[in-house]
């Protein structure tokens, strides 16, 4: 397995992703996926007559791009458990088409859970843009597999 066990993170541990660019092609699969075709992300020239002045991304579409980054970065390959909670999430900017983000993860809490055979996780996380903006921004709550007794 090339992730990490629950023993080998330290709180205070922090990890930049890789980048992705949000294209209008994402924006449009994740409304076919998930059936939200609201004006804000689909239409251009309704977009233009919001406070956006432009078609922004389903927030909850920048939040799969985070955790697919997230798992990119091999840290949980092979030893995450569950996405067991988000916590006190919130959606700080809007993502726009062509911006390009990425995700900083902080390990600010563990917990072992013996009878689980790992532990939790909680990791502050900050969606940021290109200019590095906090994007969104919250608290994942992972649960991960201890290592192996030798």
């Amino acid at each position: 397995m090339a992730g990490l066990y629950f023993e080998e993170f330290s709180v205070g541990q922090i990890v930049k992703t890789a980048s992705r660019t949000v294209s209008e092609d994402a924006i449009f699969s994740f409304a076919g996926l998930t059936g939200d075709y609201n004006q804000i992300h689909t239409d251009a020239e309704f977009a233009k007559t919001t406070p956006f002045g432009q078609r922004i991304a389903h927030g909850l579409l920048g939040l799969s791009i985070a955790t697919g980054l997230i798992m990119r970065t091999g840290l949980l390959e092979g030893t995450v458990l569950a996405f067991r909670e988000i916590q006190e999430w919130k959606f700080v900017k809007p993502t726009f088409i062509g911006d390009t983000i990425h995700a900083v993860l902080n390990v600010a809490e563990m917990k072992a859970l013996p009878r689980i055979g790992g532990g939790s996780l909680l990791a502050v996380v900050e969606v940021r843009n290109q200019k590095d903006e906090v994007l969104q921004k919250g608290t994942l709550n992972l649960l991960v597999l201890s290592k192996p007794k030798e």
